[in-house]
C-alpha cells in the first residue's frame, strides 16, 4: 500500500473538517500543523451557542455571511484557548484564505499556508503574505483519496 503524501494527509484534515460547516454559502475546513502533528482544527459555523446558517439561514451584509467565523479564525482561536502556540506553524485550508483570516494568519506567527482550490483571492492578502514572508502553496486535493483508503 502506498501512503499519502503530508500535504495530501493533512489536506484531507481539512476536507474532513469541513463537513462540520454550517453555514451553506461555503463549507471550509482548516487543520493548523507543527513539526507534522496537527494542534488544531476548524471549519467556519456559528459561535458555540449561537444560531447555525443550517437552521435559520445565512445573516448576509454585504454579500458577505456574517454569522459565522472561518475555519481559519476557528483553529486559531482554538489554539489561543488552550494555550497551544501557533509561531512558525503551518496551516491547511480547503480555500484560499481571506483578507482578514490572512491577517489573523500573519499575526498568528503561521510560517506556510497551504489550500486546495482558489476562492476570491484578493490581491491585497497575496500582498500581505508575500510582505510578511509566508509561503503560499496550492495543493490541489484529490477527493478520491477517501474513496481509495476507505477500501
Amino acid at each position: 500500500m502506498e501512503r499519502i503524501s503530508w500535504n495530501q494527509y493533512f489536506m484531507a484534515q481539512s476536507h474532513l473538517l469541513s463537513y462540520r460547516s454550517t453555514c451553506t454559502r461555503l463549507t471550509v475546513g482548516a487543520t493548523i500543523v507543527r513539526d507534522k502533528r496537527i494542534i488544531a482544527g476548524g471549519y467556519n459555523g456559528s459561535i458555540a451557542g449561537g444560531v447555525h446558517c443550517i437552521d435559520e439561514g445565512c445573516y448576509v451584509i454585504d454579500n458577505h455571511c456574517v454569522r459565522t467565523i472561518h475555519a481559519e479564525m476557528n483553529a486559531i482561536l482554538q489554539c489561543a484557548k488552550f494555550g497551544v502556540p501557533t509561531e512558525n506553524a503551518e496551516i491547511y485550508v480547503t480555500h484560499f484564505p481571506c483578507l482578514q483570516c490572512c491577517k489573523a494568519i500573519i499575526q498568528a506567527g503561521i510560517k506556510t499556508v497551504y489550500y486546495a482550490e482558489d476562492y476570491k483571492n484578493h490581491p491585497h492578502a497575496i500582498e500581505l503574505f508575500e510582505q510578511s514572508g509566508i509561503t503560499v502553496e496550492q495543493v490541489p486535493f484529490n477527493k478520491e483519496i477517501f474513496l481509495t483508503f476507505a477500501e
